[in-house]
C-alpha cells in the first residue's frame, strides 16, 4: 500500500481532512466542522464563545474575520503585486509563467531550473533542478490533481475558498554555498512581529523536518509545535532585522498573519502570507505556549 495512504489511515485528522478536501462534508457548516476537526486533533472541545489559546483563536478568526482582500493575499500569484507595492519589487521572486492547466505549460520557454507550484494550496510544489530529467507524467498527475482540490474545504480556511486554481512557475532560487534554502516564518500581530520559526532538514533523506522558534532577540523558545527541535545550532540570519521591518509593514491592521521570507545570499525575498499556521490544529508542547501565542491575538471584538 502507498506510504502516503498508510499515513492518512493512521491519522484521524488527516483522514477527516482528506475527505473534507474532496468535498464530502460540504453539508456541515463551518462552525460545526471546525468543532469536529478540533476535537479530533486537539482532544478537547473548541470554545468559540471565549477562545484563549492561539489554536482556539485561529478557529474563531476562520469564521468571523473574513475580509475580501484575504483571498488575494493567499493567492501565490496575485499576492506578488500587492506585496511589491508595500515593500518593493526587489523582494519578489521572479515569475516565469502562469497557466490554468499543466497541458498549457510551454516547457521550451522555461530555463533548465525552475519551480512549479499551485496558486491555491500548500501541496502542489515541484522543484526542477534539471529540466531534461523532469518526470513530466508524475508532475502532471500531481499538479492537475491539486488543481481539482479546493483547499478551503479541508480545514475551512476561508481565504482559500475563492482562489483561482492555477500553476505558477518561478525562478529557482539557491544559496551560493549550496546549503539548504531556509525560509523564515514571522508570527505577526497587528503589525508587531513576536516570534519566528526556522525549518531545517526538510529535504534530508531519513530525517524528520525540524522546527525551531525564536523571539525577537533571537533567543530560542523552549517548545515544539508539529516537529521536534533541531539538534544543531541555528545561527541568526544575516537579514534578521530587515525581515522584521518588512514583516511589520505587511502585517499592519491584521489581527494575525504569518509572513514568510527567504534570506538568499544576503537578499530578502518574500515567500507567502499564512493566516492559519498549521490551521490551528497542532498542539504546543508544553501547552502554556499555546496560551502565550494566544494572548498576542486581539480579536476584532476585543
Amino acid at each position: 500500500m502507498d506510504e502516503r495512504i498508510i499515513k492518512i489511515l493512521k491519522n484521524p485528522l488527516r483522514l477527516f481532512m482528506t475527505f473534507g478536501h474532496r468535498g464530502w462534508f460540504k453539508w456541515i457548516g463551518d462552525e460545526n466542522y471546525l468543532k469536529i476537526a478540533y476535537r479530533i486533533s486537539m482532544g478537547k472541545k473548541l470554545p468559540l464563545y471565549n477562545p484563549q489559546t492561539y489554536n482556539e483563536k485561529l478557529q474563531w478568526l476562520k469564521i468571523y474575520d473574513r475580509r475580501p482582500e484575504y483571498t488575494m493575499m493567499v493567492d501565490k500569484y496575485e499576492v506578488k503585486e500587492y506585496v511589491a507595492k508595500i515593500i518593493g519589487e526587489e523582494h519578489i521572486i521572479p515569475t516565469l509563467g502562469i497557466w490554468n492547466r499543466f497541458e498549457e505549460i510551454d516547457f521550451d520557454s522555461l530555463p533548465d531550473q525552475f519551480v512549479l507550484k499551485c496558486t491555491h494550496d500548500s501541496g502542489g510544489l515541484v522543484i526542477c533542478k534539471d529540466k531534461s530529467k523532469l518526470d513530466k507524467k508524475k508532475t502532471k498527475n500531481l499538479l492537475n490533481g491539486c488543481l481539482k482540490n479546493n483547499y478551503y474545504w479541508g480545514q475551512r480556511e476561508w481565504p482559500y475558498k475563492d482562489v483561482k486554481p492555477r500553476i505558477l512557475a518561478e525562478k529557482f532560487m539557491v544559496e551560493e554555498s549550496g546549503n539548504e534554502l531556509k525560509d523564515y516564518k514571522w508570527f505577526c500581530f497587528d503589525g508587531v512581529p513576536k516570534a519566528l520559526f526556522i525549518a531545517t532538514d526538510r529535504n534530508t533523506p531519513g530525517e524528520e523536518t525540524k522546527f525551531d522558534f525564536f523571539d525577537m532577540d533571537f533567543n530560542h523558545l523552549p517548545f515544539t509545535n508539529g516537529h521536534p527541535n533541531a539538534t544543531i545550532e541555528i545561527k541568526k540570519p544575516q537579514g534578521f532585522e530587515e525581515m522584521k521591518k518588512l514583516a511589520e509593514k505587511l502585517s499592519v491592521g491584521i489581527p494575525h498573519v504569518r509572513v514568510d521570507f527567504y534570506d538568499i545570499n544576503g537578499y530578502i525575498y518574500f515567500g507567502e502570507l499564512t493566516f492559519s499556521h498549521w490551521s490551528g490544529m497542532t498542539p504546543f508542547v508544553p501547552e502554556k505556549w499555546d496560551y502565550t501565542f494566544g494572548s498576542w491575538i486581539k480579536l476584532p471584538k476585543e
